[in-house]
């Protein structure tokens, strides 16, 4: 190699060395920039997180000074009104009363309020040092379950800090939950007795002639839950036929009284309907008198021979029909009052989740527990609303309340399509106590 070239070759690579570090420097330029975007970024999302809370975490001084002066709460309570007790609690006012004097006010007395810093072992309950009396507890605990508002409501109606208002949430549902198991009106019970299966099948044929035999319906009911960071918690719940995340239900009821008879609860979204009413299915093979059926649609699983012939169902467009007339009129009768007896446990459905506006919003998925806790609730307050109330008054008295207006009326029935956010702005109780959710 001559001088000439070797010193061409230093020169080319004093160039590459001025060239690399020219490039190490912009990268480091670039980085440096990238990072503070980054940070300004973080800073402005952690702001807005803060601002966020902020306008949901209440504290004393933006809430009514005295819980038990005239907040929302004690004016609505001091009103008595039926109707306003129905809109916001989903019972009247004697029904209220009979639950608080039924057992609530008496667990609400002798229950020490759970604290994370205190053993519930070492204190004594306290009732005249809370902020809310048994009436007030069982106001809260009704209104949350009935509405879909964001705690923040519940707090300025309660005049209640967030710590507070969590501790009462907790152990109000507890409570309720006891006092519910122990009321008669409330239970959920299968007939014992073919006098009782005949009672029930009276009813449903009083209307339906051509169903001798039917002593109730039967149908699922699908509520959303919240989405886990569990996989296998989260194959669970997703429901691949509707695309989502749900907990299903199977709830038997006798049509056209409105009671439930059986209450299969908080199954997981994933699961078929045969394998969700499999102990349903036991009950109509082994306690159930021959010639006893259920009306189900015509979606319900029904394969086996022996279920065949207790749930019946109208008919489908593949099914064969007989060649002789009047035998294929007869059939088409029976499906039309199959399909108008449906229609009643369709209502049902409607009821409860149009009723309790909680279930429109998703369910906790990490306290399994807990969430079969407020189903059971709801389902058992049902019954107790239907045996104290009466279905026909429901349908012609608290219905056209629960779904008065336009905004409620879609609610009412549309609220499946429609999004959380859209949800808690027309929910009633919200709008009863002019709360604004966003």
């Amino acid at each position: 190699m001559s001088a000439d070239d070797l010193a061409l070759l230093l020169v080319a690579d004093e160039l590459l060395e001025e060239i690399e570090e020219d490039d190490l420097e912009e990268e480091e330029e670039d980085n440096a920039l990238l990072s503070a975007f980054v940070l300004e970024g973080l800073e402005e999302t952690r702001r807005a997180r803060n601002e966020a809370r902020r306008r949901r975490y209440l504290v004393r001084r933006e809430l009514l000074p005295n819980p038990k002066g005239d907040t929302p709460w004690q004016v609505l309570y001091a009103s008595r009104s039926d109707r306003a007790f129905i809109t916001t609690m989903g019972l009247d006012v004697a029904t209220f009363n009979f639950v608080l004097g039924g057992g609530f006010e008496a667990r609400w007395q002798e229950r020490t309020i759970e604290c994370v810093d205190v053993q519930p072992s070492n204190t004594r309950p306290r009732p005249l040092r809370r902020s809310l009396d048994a009436a007030g507890a069982l106001g809260l605990i009704l209104h949350w379950l009935t509405s879909s508002m964001r705690e923040t409501s519940l707090q300025e109606i309660f005049a209640l800090t967030p710590a507070t208002a969590n501790r009462y949430l907790q152990t109000t549902i507890e409570i309720l939950h006891g006092t519910l198991l122990d009321l008669p009106d409330a239970r959920i019970a299968w007939p014992t007795s073919v006098a009782e299966f005949q009672e029930y099948s009276d009813i449903i044929s009083a209307m339906h002639p051509l169903l001798v035999g039917a002593f109730g319906t039967v149908d699922g009911l699908n509520l959303p839950v919240q989405v886990s960071a569990d996989e296998e918690i989260e194959n669970a719940t997703y429901n691949g036929w509707l695309h989502d995340h749900f907990v299903s239900n199977i709830l038997t009821s006798v049509c056209p009284k409105g009671t439930l008879l059986y209450a299969i609860l908080n199954a997981p979204g994933s699961w078929h309907d045969s394998h969700v009413a499999r102990d349903l299915y036991d009950l109509l093979v082994n306690n159930t008198p021959p010639g006893f059926y259920l009306v189900a649609d015509t979606a319900f699983p029904r394969s086996t021979a022996a279920i065949s012939q207790r749930i019946h169902t109208p008919l489908k467009s593949t099914d064969v029909l007989p060649s002789d007339p009047r035998e294929r009129r007869r059939m088409a009768d029976v499906s039309r009052q199959l399909l108008s007896c449906r229609q009643s446990v369709e209502w049902g459905m409607r009821d409860i989740q149009g009723s309790f506006g909680r279930l429109r919003v998703p369910l906790p998925i990490n306290k399994a527990p807990l969430r079969l806790e407020i189903l059971t609730i709801v389902v058992r307050m049902h019954q107790l609303r239907v045996r104290r109330v009466g279905i026909s008054e429901i349908r012609n008295v608290y219905v056209p309340i629960w779904r008065e207006g336009d905004d409620l009326l879609e609610l009412w029935f549309n609220w499946e399509r429609m999004l959380f956010s859209d949800i808690r702005k027309r929910d009633r109780v919200a709008r009863f106590h002019h709360v604004t959710e966003s």
